[in-house]
Order: structure tokens, then sequence, then C-alpha cells
């Protein structure tokens, strides 16, 4: 879902954030682009997953105006092959562990993070989408005063997690909240047609028509 803002809008939203210069940032590795206010500094993180396995991710992150801007993608495009390396008890060794590990990325990213957060009251969380691609959207008040506005998406293997905390009483980041597009690997935007939830490609062997990442052919 995205807004549309009028000029006046978003230079009520960015403050003084825009007179810094607002830019339009692309990542061809993680297949985004996004409105930061400056340039990212990028950082590699270690995502533990919910089923065991350890999954690679980046951050991207500018601090700006008194506020923090984030951009977090965590890399699931590869979870077969990182839960077939892991050592498995008797309770976790079906195979299809590996597929719910980025099917519930979403929601187990804004409890991990957001709802569990000490000393937080979270006022809002409800589905979103953006460019048509499903996926979940917070916002808390923190317990210093600031607030967080926080969108969560998964898209063709990869989960974004846009985080943008400002002072208290500063406005809605909206330039930086609705600014988020998929790219392909060309580096070209993605755009649906329709809403677009991630779904596990087929398994060998499997005769389900042969649907892919998204549940297209």
């Amino acid at each position: 879902m995205r807004l549309c803002l009028s000029a006046a809008a978003v230079l009520s939203s960015c403050g003084l954030a825009f007179a810094q210069g607002w830019i339009d940032y692309s990542s061809r590795a993680d297949r985004f682009s996004v409105n930061f206010p400056g340039q990212p500094t990028v950082d590699t993180i270690s995502w533990p997953g919910e089923y065991g396995p350890t999954f690679p991710g980046r951050v991207y992150t500018v601090d700006a105006g008194g506020a923090r801007y984030s951009v977090t993608v965590i890399d699931y495009t590869d979870t077969r092959a990182i839960h077939a390396k892991m050592q498995k008890n008797q309770a976790d060794e079906l195979p299809i562990y590996a597929d719910l590990d980025p099917v519930g990325s979403i929601q187990y990213a804004a409890t991990k993070l957001y709802r569990q957060r000490p000393g937080a009251k979270v006022t809002y969380d409800a589905y979103h989408y953006i460019d048509l691609v499903s996926g979940q959207q917070l916002q808390l008040t923190n317990a210093d005063g600031s607030r967080t506005f926080v969108g969560i998406y998964l898209h063709e293997g990869r989960l974004y997690i846009l985080d943008a905390t400002v002072p208290p009483k500063a406005p809605q980041p909206g330039l930086f909240q609705q600014s988020l597009s998929f790219l392909d690997e060309a580096g070209e935007q993605i755009r649906h047609r329709e809403i677009y939830y991630y779904r596990p490609p087929p398994r060998p062997g499997r005769r389900d028509g042969g649907a892919g990442p998204g549940g297209r052919p």
C-alpha cells in the first residue's frame, strides 16, 4: 500500500532530514530500492531463524536529524541447504521446517524485534502491503518517548524490515516508509499485477503445477 504524498506533506514528514538531501538508494545485492536521507552504512549480520539455523543478512542504516532509518535484509533464499547442514534432533528433522522458516519470518521478526520490546507500547499492528507485496506494519512508542515505524515484507526469499525511529513528537517518516521497491536481478523494479504472497518453490518430484516463489509459474 503506497501513500500519495503532496509536496507539502513530504516536506513536513521529512523535516530537517529533507534539507540534508534524500537519495534514491538501490542495492543490487539485496534487490531493493528505498529513499534514505543520505548514504547508508552497511553491516553484515547473522540472523537466528525460528527453527534453528542462522541466516545471513545486511543492515543499511542512516542517522539524520535525531532519527534513525534502517533496512534489514535477511536472506532465506538458501534455506533448504542451510537446514540440511544443521544437526537435527527428532523434534525438528522434518524437511518442512526449511520452508517454514521463511514462510513465518514476517510474524517471527515482528514478535522478536517489536511486540516484545521492553518498555515499548505497540500502538498499531496490522497487515500491510507495498507494491502489492504482503507484509506487516507496526508502530511503537518506546520507553524514552521516541516512536518507531516498521514495515516487514517477504519477497522471493528475502525478508525486508524497514525501521524508522524518530524523536518524540516528530512527524511520521512517510517518505521513507512508502518508498520501498523490489528489484529483479538486473536491478529493474518488479511490478506485480496482484497481491503477492511468498510460497516456497516445489520440491523435486512433487507434482504441484510447477509453481515457483510467490506462486508464479
